[in-house]
């Protein structure tokens, strides 16, 4: 298996994944007040949206991919 058609797999599998779930978040950490043995940490969930277009174009890339290298073996 070469380069390029893993690279189509894992393309295919994250434009997969992209219209499944339509993003991810994540929880960022921040010391707000730090006054000497005192501080308050403020914890922040952080959400990345996914447009359709993008999980349907990784989809079209990684296709496209590996019907190329098919068709070059």
């Amino acid at each position: 298996m070469n380069g390029a058609r893993m690279v189509g797999i894992i393309l295919l599998v994250c434009g997969g994944l992209s219209l499944a779930y339509g993003g991810f978040s994540y929880t960022k950490n921040r010391t707000d007040v730090d006054l000497g043995v005192v501080s308050f940490q403020v914890t922040e969930r952080e959400t990345v949206n996914l447009p359709v277009w993008f999980g349907v174009g990784l989809l079209v890339v990684g296709g496209g991919l590996l019907v190329m290298t098919g068709r070059r073996a």
